[in-house]
């Protein structure tokens, strides 16, 4: 009689198992999808109570949502272990058993119609992904270390890219705002305010290879070309890569070159490594310094998918060259993109110094304090400020994550920025915010490193901040605050 009794007890706890089921199935294709807006709205409450907002820490409904706004691309960040970033000999298994599992939850996918892209140093994957049950199937199993919808983009103008950043103007400067140096070269008035010019009595930058992650370098200005050697300039190499693909297709792989058509990289590696000229236009920070010009991003703001792909591709092939010790990132996005944060992570653990914007300013992030991947532990986070007096400049953000400022902003009449390389030769433009603050900075790493070759990353950030407004303390808004560039090669 009990066997009787518990078999049906099984066969009704099957059916009532099975119903709860269909019911499950059927609320998961009762719910609607949610707008931009919806999701924004809950990006933005997110980021305002905890500082930042991350995708894993939602439920597979939200993430779902923003797939469907964005090709349905979803990155998944895989190891045996949380902290399990980079490609061992376990990863390829690992991967494997993803791919499977996704493709047995997508049941209109195939293995051999849903492809997927990898990285060859960091163990993420990029997957097409249509249904919530592979969500909640990836989100349960131990080896997925965090899911994120690949193509989303905050801008509430769907899918729209932005230029944020871009400027190829060209600009005439104003004699207050320069001074002439051998061998005809301008000085920027910031360079004054930081003493960078007596500092190149102890060193100019020599040896460091500066590496500067942005949307490339013009082909069009000969100084940072053909005649980086030009001057006082001497004996240094630039060399030019790219790995941001112009096209709308995730899995295209059509690179777009290593040519800058927005203007931004142009400037941000003029600041750092300009020659010290006789043509008459403005030099660099480390002018003795090589470059290494990575054409990742379109823009400044890391909104398309791949602009992820080509920052995270770039900051893994410069983590795995010797030669380079600094990287400058002058862009960034409102909150954490777990390729580029792996893709950091991995560089820092090469024990390279990696310096972000504290901000990039747009229409939908005033209202943000620093950005990522400034935000992160593993960068050193640099905004600029107004000259003589502790005020942001006026596309610029502060908070406690900023490490340093750089004065970026006149307050002698003008709100003139800092003089800087044209993207067109023999021309001059002004270029300011934290993007140039934290060029700025790059340069001035070099110059430390170069004095001091043998010294570790730790080292040379230590005897930067020892040289700076605050230390030890730091400000809640402005970090160390400005550098002293003569005390810090001293």
């Amino acid at each position: 009689m009990k066997k009787r009794i518990l078999i049906v007890a099984f066969i009704f706890s099957l059916i009532s198992c099975s119903q709860k089921e269909s019911i499950k199935e059927s609320v998961i294709q009762q719910k609607e999808i949610l707008s931009k807006k919806e999701i924004n709205s809950i990006i933005k409450k997110e980021i305002e109570n905890t500082g930042d907002f991350q995708w894993s820490k939602q439920d597979t409904h939200v993430i779902l949502s923003a797939l469907s706004h964005g090709n349905n691309i979803l990155t998944i960040g895989y190891g045996s272990a949380k902290n399990d970033f980079t490609r061992s000999s376990s990863s390829e298994n690992i991967k494997k058993h993803i791919i499977s599992l996704v493709n047995k939850n997508e049941e209109k996918l195939s293995k051999s119609t849903n492809k997927v892209y990898s990285n060859d140093h960091i163990n993420i994957i990029d997957i097409k992904v249509n249904k919530e049950e592979t969500l909640l199937a990836l989100m349960n199993d131990p080896s997925v270390r965090y899911i994120e919808p690949a193509d989303y983009n905050f801008n509430e103008n769907n899918q729209i890219r932005s230029s944020k950043g871009c400027d190829r103007s060209q600009k005439d400067i104003k004699e207050a705002d320069y001074r002439i140096i051998t061998p005809n070269a301008k000085v920027p008035w910031s360079f004054d305010k930081h003493k960078i010019p007596e500092a190149w009595e102890y060193s100019t930058g020599k040896n460091i290879t500066i590496a500067i992650i942005d949307t490339g370098l013009s082909p069009e200005q000969k100084l940072m070309n053909e005649s980086f050697n030009s001057g006082d300039s001497s004996e240094r190499t630039v060399q030019k890569y790219g790995t941001f693909v112009d096209s709308w297709l995730p899995w295209s792989n059509n690179y777009d070159g290593v040519n800058d058509k927005c203007g931004h990289g142009t400037s941000m590696a003029s600041v750092a490594t300009a020659p010290r000229n006789n043509s008459n236009l403005p030099m660099g920070v480390a002018y003795n310094a090589n470059l290494i010009s990575y054409r990742a991003v379109e823009d400044v703001v890391i909104d398309d998918y791949h602009e992820k792909r080509g920052i995270s591709e770039a900051l893994t092939a410069l983590a795995n060259r010797n030669d380079v010790k600094i990287i400058s990132m002058s862009l960034g996005y409102p909150f954490s993109i777990g390729r580029v944060k792996d893709a950091i992570r991995y560089a820092y653990g090469k024990g390279k110094m990696i310096l972000a914007a504290g901000g990039t300013s747009t229409a939908y992030t005033t209202w943000y304090g620093v950005i990522f991947p400034a935000s992160m532990e593993e960068t050193v986070a640099v905004t600029g400020v107004k000259e003589n007096i502790y005020e942001k400049c006026d596309d610029c953000h502060t908070g406690s994550k900023i490490d340093f400022t750089i004065q970026m902003q006149r307050t002698n009449g003008t709100s003139n920025n800092i003089p800087i390389l044209s993207y067109y030769n023999d021309n001059s433009d002004y270029e300011g915010g934290s993007s140039v603050a934290t060029a700025t900075t790059a340069g001035i790493a070099a110059l430390v490193w170069s004095k001091n070759p043998n010294w570790t990353r730790e080292q040379v950030l230590e005897k930067i901040k020892k040289s700076s407004d605050f230390y030890p303390a730091k400000h809640p808004e402005f970090g160390y605050g400005n550098i002293n560039v003569l005390k810090a090669v001293q």
